[in-house]
């Protein structure tokens, strides 16, 4: 791994937030570590994790609080998530909805999404989301934005053919980042992503199978606009 790639793996951001409430911290005992996915394996087919009850798998980037992945979950009984977040405290709020919610769907990577999509199966992802991820808005950082030249290639790689990526962004910047690496993508010609939308105009409105997080009302509330990109998969 070259010097440049070994800086880009590298969690950046809180791990850690407030001590977790006792329920929280009992089931992150007791439930978390049957939900939890190992990387032991040098190859995952993510549906054996949910021992083949699932039509298809469908993962997460950054879940926060575990809203959207939640909501996901109840709605497509027969979608197997993973999720992925580095931060404990997100990690708790959604084994609490598991448990509170009764959703044997979902399972958990307690760390940096690409170190999971680089042991997934090719072709075993039907949908991937990328929603509000840290913008690093500073020009030294935008090397730790998650939309790179890498992850790109591990999410082409995870998605089937005719799979779809999601992205949600209320910073203008970003969306433009996006839009200019998934280009640099398609360039290299080994495999697409072609965006659905025409233009900007049309990527306002929030689809209906397209919950709204806490995050995504305090960026309307503080007058940013998000966009909502979806990609799909040609190999």
């Amino acid at each position: 791994m070259t010097e440049e790639a070994a800086t880009r793996r590298h969690v950046y951001g809180r791990t850690k937030g407030k001590t977790l409430k006792s329920r929280q911290a009992n089931l992150m005992e007791t439930l978390f570590p049957r939900v939890s996915i190992s990387l032991e394996e040098a190859q995952i087919d993510p549906r054996k994790l949910f021992g083949g009850a699932v039509d298809d798998v469908w993962l997460e980037v950054g879940f926060g609080g575990g809203e959207h992945i939640a909501w996901q979950a109840a709605q497509n009984p027969r979608v197997g998530f993973l999720g992925c977040e580095p931060f404990i405290n997100g990690v708790a709020k959604l084994v609490s909805e598991i448990d509170e919610r009764g959703l044997p769907n979902i399972r958990i990577h307690a760390d940096d999404a690409r170190f999971l999509l680089e042991r997934l199966a090719p072709a075993s992802l039907a949908r991937v989301f990328i929603l509000y991820p840290d913008p690093w808005p500073k020009l030294r950082h935008n090397k730790r934005r998650f939309v790179n030249e890498e992850t790109l290639a591990l999410i082409s790689t995870a998605l089937k053919p005719g799979g779809e990526l999601r992205f949600a962004s209320d910073i203008p910047e970003y969306v433009a980042w996006t839009l200019k690496r998934v280009a640099e993508h398609n360039a290299l010609g080994k495999s697409r992503f072609v965006w659905k939308n025409k233009d900007l105009s049309e990527c306002r409105d929030r689809p209906e199978d397209w919950p709204q997080t806490r995050y995504e009302q305090k960026a309307l509330r503080e007058g940013r606009e998000p966009a909502y990109l979806r990609f799909a998969h040609e190999a």
